[in-house]
């Protein structure tokens, strides 16, 4: 069995609905998302992927449509409470709105790539670990074998 992983960066503000500390303001972060998979390598020589658990690209690919394209320069906002009232007038006046059914902190973020990947990856292939960096210092971790 083999791991491997790519490194995406995209830019989101959310804003945290009756948080009590200073980010309970709309903000932004530069997020830094590592995604592990696992498998085994192809091992056939007619395959043009032989060698590989899977191409590199083809990580990029899904998560980049599943991800990247909808949340970077966006604004996560929890539909679910009070602040959906904010995202919609944010989208009116033209703005990116993300409408989570969820409170937007690291943690659940993570929760939701999770699904997104794994819906997507070939049979053969499996999400190992996943790690959100909100910032350089401050991060969150999902493991397959703890979900």
């Amino acid at each position: 069995m083999i791991r491997i992983t790519k490194i995406f960066t995209f830019e989101t503000a959310h804003v945290l609905y009756n948080y009590d500390g200073k980010c309970k303001n709309m903000h932004g972060h530069s997020y830094k998302l590592f995604v592990t998979v696992k498998g085994n390598p192809i091992d056939d020589l007619d395959n043009p992927k032989n060698g590989m658990v899977v191409d590199f690209g083809d990580i990029k690919n899904i998560v980049k449509s599943e991800i990247i394209d909808l949340w970077d320069h966006a604004v996560l906002v929890n539909a679910v409470s009070p602040h959906k009232d904010l995202g919609e007038d944010l989208e009116q006046k033209g703005h990116k709105v993300i409408f989570c059914n969820y409170q937007p902190t690291c943690e659940n973020m993570l929760y939701e790539i999770a699904e997104k990947i794994k819906s997507k990856l070939p049979g053969e292939v499996s999400l190992a670990y996943l790690k959100l960096h909100e910032t350089e210092n401050s991060y969150g971790e999902w493991f397959a074998d703890e979900n």
